[in-house]
């Protein structure tokens, strides 16, 4: 045993004097490394023999060392000073997560003041607010008008009452869905009464209507095309896009069609911060174990329970990135079974979850429309072509004069009648085989001349689209028009401008050989359009 120890000391001591070895020569090489009297004594004895050309040869490499030098100390210089940036104190860093604690906690009692100022904004806008789901803050339930006790009405102001069915305080608490479970007692209770609709109306009378009800209720002025477009195109996708310069009424003619149709339009404003889903659907917050939820994600699940149409607006929309936090719903929106547009909103299931919430998934109702107004200035992004493939979109770049409008009530009318009225549209004024083929041949002029072709996504469209604008009373020809410059030519302007410019008129002719002089217009003005801006 006795020898082991010896052993064991020995190597001890060795590997000792071998670091400290390391150590010792490491210092002295350093030491030596700023010798300079070392490199002069070199210096001396080399210098009586280098002549013109030695002398030039040693200002030159002096000047090279003492580069080198200056730039090895200076990425030295920048290695400490990063680093000494960058680490922070262990004080410092707990310091900040109490403060993350503390901001999480505020944010959480401040969500239910943002729901109210949410509606007093939308109230503002002259929309028709449905107080019966806001929500209930725990400062409300303490407060003297409140009326609380298990199972009844809540009634905060007898003049303006806020009336929540609840089961318990108790429950409410171990919720994590506060809004979304209000939705489902408030449509499960005695309250909710499901309305009359009248599926009588044609969508030719549905446009002349709405336009006639916008000028009339609201003095919002459009022109009868402009509201072909927008119903034709509800008819061919669930997403539109309305663009152009500010004040033209995009956001309003969205806001008018809610109006119309008796469920009034909700608006999410898109803040420039957007990057991800979260900004949509919500977050679950791990402080405060509750689900964010968003306006958008109420009205979603809302949808699941009525059958009216309904319109999310998506206002200014371009002011972030599109493809960062509405792709997913870009992708499930083109999902061929309509069973199958679900998204996942939480990864696991809670007992006390909304009732539509299925293994923590959210189905995507096909009575929902979403509407996105762009404003074409410098302070936005441009869209990508994977959003417009997906979408229709149509341009408001002037404003309607003003007309005598009868007076036109408001129509509420069931989504399962009007995608009825848009399907039978499409069987029965199903695109004319001249104008396919016509079509056709614009697809292979294209290809040819400017290396594009229109895609099978973007031909379905023309095919849903066009039956539907032929049934809101116009025609074939100028439903083609319309697709064609807003679907293929858009797509021009991501080309050379010098080469277009060679281009154009050889395909304003071809145009007008294939479809006439007096047709193709929209087309035509845009060709030319494209042709001023080289």
């Amino acid at each position: 045993m006795n020898a082991f120890f010896n052993y064991y000391y020995d190597l001890i001591c060795a590997i000792g004097r071998n670091i400290w070895s390391i150590i010792k020569n490491l210092l002295v090489g350093i030491v030596e490394l700023f010798n300079v009297s070392f490199y002069y004594k070199i210096f001396v004895s080399y210098k009586e023999k280098f002549g013109v050309p030695g002398w030039v040869m040693f200002v030159i490499a002096t000047l090279i060392m003492l580069v080198v030098l200056v730039l090895l100390g200076y990425l030295l210089y920048r290695l400490i000073r990063r680093f000494l940036k960058f680490k922070q104190p262990i004080k410092e860093n707990e310091e900040l997560k109490d403060e993350i604690t503390r901001l999480n906690h505020e944010m959480y009692k401040l969500s239910y003041e943002r729901d109210k100022i949410l509606a007093l904004q939308v109230s503002n806008l002259g929309m028709e607010v449905n107080r019966d789901l806001l929500p209930v803050s725990e400062g409300d339930l303490n407060s003297e008008n409140s009326d609380l006790s298990d199972g009844v009405l809540v009634n905060l102001d007898d003049d303006d009452p806020i009336k929540v069915v609840v089961e318990s305080a108790e429950d409410d608490t171990n919720m994590r869905f506060n809004r979304l479970t209000l939705v489902d007692r408030y449509y499960q209770s005695e309250k909710y009464q499901k309305p009359e609709y009248n599926n009588d109306i044609s969508l030719e009378d549905m446009c002349k209507d709405f336009r006639n009800f916008s000028a009339s209720k609201l003095g919002l002025y459009y022109d009868l095309d402009l509201i072909k477009f927008f119903i034709a195109a509800l008819g061919a996708t669930k997403m539109i896009i309305l663009q152009g310069i500010s004040g033209t009424g995009k956001t309003s003619l969205a806001y008018a069609f809610g109006q119309y149709i008796c469920r009034p339009s909700v608006i999410c404003p898109v803040q420039p911060a957007w990057r991800d889903r979260t900004e949509l659907f919500g977050y679950f917050n791990e402080f405060t174990k509750k689900f964010n939820e968003t306006e958008f994600l109420k009205t979603i699940y809302e949808a699941n329970y009525y059958e009216d149409m309904q319109v999310i607006v998506l206002d200014e929309m371009n002011i972030a990135r599109v493809e960062y936090y509405f792709a997913e719903m870009l992708s499930i929106l083109e999902m061929p079974r309509v069973e199958e547009r679900e998204i996942s909103i939480v990864s696991s299931v809670w007992p006390n979850d909304p009732e539509k919430l299925r293994e923590g998934k959210l189905f995507i109702s096909p009575n929902v429309w979403y509407i996105g107004t762009i404003n074409n200035d410098d302070s936005t992004f441009a869209v990508a072509d994977k959003v417009y493939d997906r979408a229709i979109p149509i341009d408001l770049d002037t404003k309607a004069a003003r007309f005598d409008a009868p007076n036109t009530e408001p129509m509420h009318v069931t989504y399962r009648h009007v995608e009825e009225l848009f399907e039978k549209a499409k069987v029965k004024y199903s695109m004319s085989e001249i104008n396919k083929a016509k079509l056709g041949e614009v697809d292979d002029y294209v290809i040819k001349h400017f290396r594009m072709t229109f895609g099978n996504r973007i031909l379905k469209q023309i095919y849903d689209f066009v039956p539907c604008y032929v049934a809101c009373g116009g025609t074939e020809i100028d439903a083609i028009d319309f697709m064609l410059a807003k679907k293929i030519l858009r797509k021009f302007s991501s080309l050379n401008l010098g080469y277009i410019r060679d281009e154009v008129d050889g395909f304003i002719a071809f145009l007008n050989d294939t479809f006439g002089y007096e047709n193709m217009n929209i087309s035509k003005e845009y060709l030319l359009r494209l042709k001023k801006l080289v």
